[in-house]
């Protein structure tokens, strides 16, 4: 990512985490002990051309610097159904805040890779 794109990329990040966590996964908290522990993957389910991995890697690292993050695919590969482009392993409250925003970050801009291919 070139530096200059980075401030607008941190207020994004900022923007999706106080829209979909806002002052906390309420459910998460209460229901999975902190010390749970998780895996997720990012499965492909359709053909397209993946986009969005380091704005990814910056989510995770936002909402919890000790998860473990495992590239697969780069951006810019192409993709079919069943592939997975990522694992994240950690604190399992951690993976389900971040699951919702990595998916609308990860489908909105591979949507737009897709689109825009020659």
């Amino acid at each position: 990512m070139k530096p200059e794109y980075k401030p607008f990329v941190d207020a994004l990040i900022e923007l999706a985490i106080r829209e979909d966590i806002g002052d906390g996964d309420h459910t998460s908290l209460c229901c999975i002990p902190a010390t749970e522990k998780g895996r997720m993957r990012l499965l492909c389910k359709q053909e397209g051309i993946l986009a969005g991995i380091e704005i990814a890697q910056l989510v995770l690292r936002r909402l919890d610097p000790d998860m473990q993050f495992e590239q697969i695919l780069r951006d810019g590969d192409r993709v079919k159904p069943g592939d997975v482009a990522f694992y994240v392993s950690g604190r399992l409250q951690s993976l389900l805040q971040a699951e919702r925003i990595l998916l609308n970050i990860m489908q909105r801009m591979s949507g737009v890779a897709t689109q825009t291919a020659v």
